[in-house]
C-alpha cells in the first residue's frame, strides 16, 4: 500500500485507533519524522514505534478491507460526473447492496 492511499485510508479510520497510535502514524506518515527521532521525541524505543507503525497499517488496512468507505467514496465521486440517470441508478444501487 503506497504512503498517499494509507493517508485517505487513516482520514476515514483514524477514530478507530487509540490516541497513541494516532499520533505515532501521524509524526511518521505526514510529519515525515524517522523512527529515531520519534522515539525520542515519545521517550519509547525505535522498535515499539516500528512495531506500532506495522500495527496501525494493518488496523487500517483491515477495516478497509471489511468496510470499503475508501472505495465507497471513489465510486460516489466519479457518479457525481455521471450524466445517464439511469447508470446514476445502477450505480448507487450496487453500492446499496455492498
Amino acid at each position: 500500500m503506497n504512503r498517499v492511499n494509507l493517508l485517505e485510508i487513516f482520514d476515514i479510520y483514524s477514530s478507530l485507533l487509540t490516541n497513541k497510535e494516532q499520533e505515532i502514524f501521524k509524526l511518521y506518515y505526514e510529519e515525515d519524522l524517522s523512527l529515531s527521532e520519534i522515539s525520542e521525541n515519545l521517550s519509547i524505543t525505535r522498535s515499539a514505534v516500528s512495531k506500532t507503525l506495522k500495527t496501525v497499517e494493518n488496523k487500517l488496512l483491515t477495516f478497509e478491507e471489511k468496510f470499503q468507505k475508501q472505495e465507497i467514496k471513489k465510486e460516489l465521486e466519479t457518479i457525481l460526473k455521471e450524466d445517464n440517470l439511469e447508470n446514476i441508478k445502477k450505480r448507487i444501487t450496487k453500492i446499496i447492496d455492498l
